[in-house]
Parts: structure tokens; sequence; C-alpha cells
């Protein structure tokens, strides 16, 4: 679990610092899906990028909602966790964009990151001491799974992606 943290002791976390730590989570994987987007724009693999363009949002309004919760418990009370203690905890793997995506497979990026928030939550609930960070932490482990239940019900409208041929892929030969 500590693995995608640096610095951070979660016996020693407060709930301020643990409301810190999650906005952060939403932020770097609100930002995380905007390049993958963007790399599928650019790809032209609209159903993708426009589902990737979708968890910005939820990202984004999960991260909005966070923050109020924040601001109205410690208004500007400065944050003592920054993004360079955290690396990868709900963000999709960098290496997740594919030229030629498809619906399915970005749906299936998406689980792996919600799955992978989940797991985190789980991890550090045990070692947080503050009852009410493991409160939150436990409400985050709870609102992954049910970010898992929407992705997972989308999938199973989904039909098998067909079976690709690297020749349906490949540029024709340049004359010269």
């Amino acid at each position: 679990m500590t693995t995608n943290v640096q610095g951070i002791d979660f016996s020693k976390l407060s709930l301020r610092d643990a409301l810190d730590l999650a906005i952060l989570v939403e932020e770097e994987a609100k930002e995380r899906y905007e390049e993958l987007a963007e790399q599928l724009e650019q790809h032209r693999t609209p159903e993708a990028a426009k589902f990737f363009r979708f968890m910005v949002e939820n990202e984004a309004k999960h991260r909005a909602d966070l923050a109020e919760r924040r601001r109205v418990l410690y208004g500007r009370e400065p944050s003592t966790v920054t993004r360079d203690m955290i690396f990868d905890i709900e963000a999709p793997e960098y290496d997740e964009a594919r030229a030629f995506m498809s619906l399915r497979q970005a749906l299936e990026v998406a689980l792996r990151a919600e799955q992978k928030a989940h797991a985190f939550f789980v991890g550090a609930m045990p070692s947080a001491s503050d009852p009410a960070v493991r409160a939150l932490f436990d409400s985050l482990r709870l609102d992954e799974i049910e970010h898992q239940n929407l992705v997972q019900a989308q999938l199973d409208k989904l039909p098998p992606d067909p079976v690709a041929k690297p020749e349906d892929y490949g540029d024709e030969p340049v004359s010269q």
C-alpha cells in the first residue's frame, strides 16, 4: 500500500491532511484522464476519448466535493501533504492509451484505476490511528466500490470487442 506514497505516516495523519491527500489523488487521476483523452483525440479514437473526458468530469466533481468539505472544516489552513508525496494512487497507468482503443478498453482502464484506488484506501485504513481518518478512508473505499460498479455496468452493456488483425491497422506501402 505505501508504495504509492512517500513521507506520509498514516499513524499520525490528521483528518485535514487525509482530506488533502484525497484531493491530490483526485487531481492526479483527473490530470491523467485528461492526458489519455488528448492522446486518443490525436489518434482519432473518439469513443474512448469521450469516455476519458467523462472520467475527467467525475474526478473533478469528486475533488470539488472533498475540497468543499476541507474548506468548511479547515478554511485556509495550509496543507502538509504535497503532490510529490503521492504517485499513481488512482490515476491510470501512463501507457494505458492505445491507438485504435475501443470504448471497452477505455472502460477497462477506468475499472483498473478504481480498483487500484480501492486497494490503496483499504491498505491505508489499518495504519490510520485517528478514527476520523479511518472513517474518511472507509468512505472513500466505498466510493471506489460504487465507481467500480458503475464502470462494470457500462462494460456489461457493451458487446465484446471484435478480434482485430494487424493488417487492419497497417499502413499501405508508400510508392517511391
